[in-house]
């Protein structure tokens, strides 16, 4: 698999797509069309016909985890975790055949590392200068509260004007004209900073529509010091081929649908929003960068790729929940004593995470949540609830039943200030606020529990596996009940 279109063969023969041929409105409608079947649990959509324009546009491609695992190349989103385990469980050299096999190791992944093309897909059609018109893009208006028309999967590179490292990352962009969108970066985020260091302009190049594990990659919250395309790279197991824009000095990945070239200049703002978000509210307008689009390309016949968010669960829940699979594994380098973690998309998983612990030490589930407070983008967490390392922090029932339990509320609550969300909307300043961490796990003598804690009810596994034995007919004779009332196991 190479690039979107090849996703999209691989979707059709997995019978994850279907194809709407009729005339489907971009204004609303593929939103409200796209909002039902993905909370449905239904296939990808491929509209041949958005009113108005004659480039199809492709929706739902992440909407399941079996899709999403399908473009990251994992059976399944467990996968991703054993996948990243196997690269950071690397131990220093030893012996030769240890040096040999590290060797080997660190080739693989200079290997993955980018590689460009001379010629490339993506510029098959050129547009420049006054001959750009991003109108004729399906872009898609949502919401009917939104601002306007806003391209939801953008790919946006930058490089930074004092290192010169790349970035991508996935920053919404309201269409103003023909010529011009706004630049919705946070200010936590390296496209921002990559601004701030710009003396006058910033050179931009976004992306629509690329093989699924490269617009994966530039939702991902990497360390800067690694190329998001390099993890494209690691996914595929290939790296990604990418090619030199025609206007600005910056790479894009070749195979790409469509790429906007431009820049933003660090002296001219304007009124993005408001925009109906992932966590199921508008966030506000406010003013943002406007980028100048100098050159539009694009592959012959392009598909327009584009997500929708809102109140979850929707797309955008799969990618967060392969985040939270791939990353749980430098979670741990961090903090050794994590033994899993679970973001609820109810949560828009930045409000809540679940954690369990190896707890050895008094104290240390709040060690934990401080450290979770302090650990890239897990900084925006409002809500950290530690548990002890056998209960299932997926299962959100069980889940409950611990944090209702063991949680005394004036011992166990750690109240906190510090970053938050842009997003979120319920601090009383933007930007930061109020955070709390429960400890839910069982308390030791010596962090003062004096009482004698409980044992929890669960049954002998003689008495289980007895049970187990007849268990098939005993659910036999309890669905056949209707049609006997006197049968016998």
């Amino acid at each position: 698999m190479n690039d979107l279109r090849d996703f999209i063969r691989l979707l059709t023969s997995e019978g994850e797509l279907v194809i709407v041929d009729r005339e489907v409105d971009p204004v609303l409608e593929i939103t409200e069309i796209t909002d039902r079947v993905s909370k449905a649990g239904g296939p990808a959509l491929l509209f041949t016909r958005p009113k108005g324009r004659d480039i199809p546009v492709l929706m739902n491609q992440f909407g399941s985890e079996r899709r999403t695992a399908l473009g990251l190349r994992v059976g399944s989103l467990e996968e991703l975790r054993e996948k990243v385990r196997s690269l950071v469980a690397f131990n220093f050299p030893q012996g030769l055949r240890e040096k040999l096999d590290a060797l080997s190791k660190l080739k693989g992944l200079a290997s993955l590392a980018p590689t460009h093309v001379k010629e490339a897909p993506c510029q098959e059609v050129v547009h420049k200068g006054k001959k750009v018109d991003l109108s004729r893009l399906p872009v898609l208006t949502c919401w009917p509260g939104d601002g306007g028309p806003f391209i939801t999967l953008p790919l946006v590179f930058t490089r930074d004007p004092v290192t010169g490292r790349s970035n991508t990352g996935m920053y919404r962009m309201q269409v103003y004209d023909r010529e011009t969108t706004g630049m919705h970066w946070h200010i936590h985020k390296d496209a921002a900073d990559h601004f701030r260091r710009a003396g006058s302009r910033l050179e931009a190049a976004v992306a629509i529509g690329s093989d699924p594990a490269v617009t994966y990659a530039a939702t991902a919250p990497v360390p800067k010091v690694l190329d998001e395309m390099m993890l494209a790279g690691f996914l595929r197991g290939k790296a990604v081929e990418m090619a030199k824009c025609l206007t600005v000095d910056l790479s894009v990945p070749a195979h790409a649908e469509i790429v906007l070239e431009g820049y933003v200049d660090v002296d001219e703002a304007r009124v993005e929003g408001p925009f109906g978000d992932h966590t199921g509210f508008y966030s506000p307008a406010d003013g943002y960068p406007v980028f100048h689009v100098t050159a539009l390309t694009h592959r012959r016949n392009p598909i327009y790729a584009a997500t929708v968010v809102g109140r979850p669960p929707m797309e955008d829940c799969f990618l967060a929940k392969a985040t939270e699979r791939l990353f749980l594994p430098l979670l741990q380098m961090v903090v050794p004593e994590v033994v899993d973690m679970d973001l609820p998309m109810e949560g828009a998983f930045h409000n809540c995470a679940l954690v369990s612990i190896r707890k050895t030490y008094p104290q240390q589930a709040r060690k934990v949540i401080h450290a979770i407070w302090g650990t890239g983008q897990l900084q925006f967490t409002k809500f950290v609830v530690v548990f002890d390392e056998h209960v299932d922090v997926h299962d959100y029932r069980e889940a409950a039943w611990f944090a209702l339990s063991n949680v005394d509320p004036g011992r166990d609550v750690v109240l906190s200030e510090g970053p938050l969300d842009v997003l979120d909307h319920a601090s009383p300043q933007p930007k930061w606020g109020g955070k709390m961490g429960l400890d839910a796990t069982r308390k030791r003598p010596d962090e003062g529990h004096g009482r004698e804690w409980p044992e929890e009810i669960v049954m002998s596994p003689e008495v289980k596996a007895r049970v187990d034995s007849y268990w098939p007919n005993l659910v036999a004779l309890c669905e056949g009940r209707s049609t006997s009332r006197r049968r016998k196991v």
